[in-house]
């Protein structure tokens, strides 16, 4: 007598355009990655909306009356708070005190930060040192400096003693209270402050220049400035378009310096526009003015930050995956 055993096998075929059981589901991988976005997005946009948007539209909507700060929004006024500030001879100053700062930080700042980068960057002794030397005041608050530089900056202080020491009496100035001179010293104080960032921002940039370029421009007989010019300086460009960025939003938005040493004076000749701002707005119990003030800052920073980013960032981006990757 013969025994048959019989084999039976699971039909392992499936419909076409099932899913395979083996794989997770289409839907339950994009309900993952929605909930992902939640929790990673989440939080950062609870913030955004609480400390930028919900702000922003308060202050706009506050800049619309004539309001001190106190009791219920009753005189509606429009846009005559903007009308007001944009026809005040203090404010139109305090526009042309931060665009000095902003041209003086490109002409000046710019070119020193290279220069001082390109030299820490190369062989030199005690090259760390000099490095943490020349960011070490950019870890300052502002606060800190400010009450540092008003010190010095004194009548027969620091500054006036070290020039008349070395014979330059004759350039002693009343350095926070000449009107022609005051915005001079904070763009210097300015200097002071914030060179250190460039310094070490275009010294993280100059890493990333490729050494094999520098030495096949010496070999084929280039000199070292136009090694730096035709080759570092065009790969440093980059770097040079963020640091012109964070420059001018940053003078746009000083105020901190000007507030502490001059509270804009002489005579509103140092005023900036934050300074402006915070003077009507809180000094003086304009909270309706100085929503409107704050509004035109807001505005501007944000048109030039769009043509910025428009036109000179976007070379930067253009290689950059923006596609859904799937």
């Amino acid at each position: 007598m013969s025994t048959t055993t019989a084999v039976v096998t699971p039909d392992v075929t499936t419909a076409a355009g099932s899913p395979s059981p083996q794989g997770p589901p289409r839907r339950r991988s994009h309900l993952r990655k929605r909930l992902e976005l939640l929790l990673l997005l989440g939080p950062a946009t609870v913030l955004f909306v609480a400390f930028v948007f919900f702000p922003l539209v308060a202050a706009s909507y506050y800049s619309l009356f004539d309001w001190n700060g106190f009791g219920p929004l009753t005189q509606f006024v429009g846009f005559d708070n903007y009308a007001k500030a944009l026809g005040d001879p203090l404010f139109q100053g305090a526009i042309g005190h931060n665009l000095f700062i902003v041209i003086a930080s490109l002409v000046v700042q710019l070119p020193l930060s290279i220069a001082l980068a390109l030299l820490l960057n190369g062989k030199i002794r005690g090259r760390t040192g000099l490095r943490l030397l020349v960011f070490a005041p950019y870890v300052l608050s502002e606060a800190v400096t400010a009450v540092i530089w008003l010190s010095l900056l004194q009548p027969n202080g620091v500054v006036d003693g070290l020039l008349e020491s070395v014979g330059l009496g004759g350039l002693v100035q009343l350095w926070l209270a000449d009107q022609d001179v005051v915005m001079f010293t904070i763009f210097a104080v300015v200097t002071w402050k914030y060179i250190g960032f460039g310094i070490i921002l275009f010294l993280a940039g100059l890493q990333g220049v490729p050494e094999e370029l520098r030495e096949a421009a010496q070999i084929d007989g280039a000199t070292g400035w136009q090694t730096t010019r035709l080759i570092v300086l065009p790969l440093l460009g980059p770097t040079i378009r963020i640091w012109v960025f964070l420059s001018i939003i940053g003078s746009l938005q000083l105020f901190d310096l000007v507030w502490i040493m001059t509270l804009g004076g002489p005579a509103g000749a140092s005023t900036t526009m934050a300074s402006y701002l915070i003077d009507r707005g809180f000094r003086r119990y304009e909270f309706g003015f100085g929503s409107a003030v704050a509004i035109i800052l807001f505005v501007i920073c944000f048109i030039f930050a769009l043509f910025y980013q428009r036109f000179a960032l976007r070379r930067d981006t253009q290689g950059a995956i923006t596609g859904r990757v799937e």
